[in-house]
């Protein structure tokens, strides 16, 4: 699988990737920071990946519909700390092999995830 971090989320979501054995850049990478929503997500599409934000526009499904998508995994989190979004991402790695992504939105709180 392969991921793609948004700029709204800290560079160590790729690194915690990467130690777990999947392909993980940063929009920061790719040379995308700025991009509108619509442009990032097709970038997306076209290679394949996972995309990770903060962005709750993602989540909605009229606009972006999970199955046109390798998979969108938000992030809605009470607080957005670094320290905290790590906590809740590294708990939620360890579902990723348990449930698809592929057509698939993950909507992830800081006590669940709900998947689309």
């Amino acid at each position: 699988m392969r991921f793609e971090i948004d700029e709204n989320l800290p560079m160590e979501l790729a690194e915690e990737l990467r130690a777990t054995g999947y392909e993980a850049v940063t929009v920061d990478d790719q040379r995308l920071v700025g991009v509108n929503d619509w442009h990032l997500s097709e970038v997306c599409k076209t290679e394949g990946q996972v995309f990770v934000t903060l962005d709750l526009d993602f989540a909605d499904i009229r606009t972006y519909p999970p199955n046109e998508y390798p998979g969108l995994i938000v992030l809605r989190l009470g607080r957005q700390d670094k320290l905290h979004v790590l906590d809740v991402f590294r708990r939620m790695l360890k579902t990723i092999d348990q449930e698809p992504l592929d057509s698939r939105l993950w909507v992830v709180e800081e006590s669940r995830i709900r998947i689309r």
